[in-house]
């Protein structure tokens, strides 16, 4: 896999997601292709780290009986 670089000192802050037309784009696109473009972000922004697992926590909560 070609290892992509990223300038990590430039990017744009927008506020908001849902009245622009990536948001159209992204729902047209299956969720295999949303999945796989998620991972190459992960890997992006975390390197070599993107490889881990990711933690699962459990927590069990007590109800009230009510």
């Amino acid at each position: 896999m070609m290892e992509t670089k990223i300038d990590k000192t430039f990017f744009t802050v927008v506020n908001g997601f849902d009245n622009c037309d990536e948001k159209a784009y992204w729902l047209s696109r299956s969720p295999e292709e949303r999945i796989h473009h998620i991972e190459k972000l992960r890997r992006l922004n975390f390197g070599n780290a993107a490889c881990a697992r990711l933690q699962r926590v459990l927590e069990v909560a007590q109800r009230k009986r009510s």
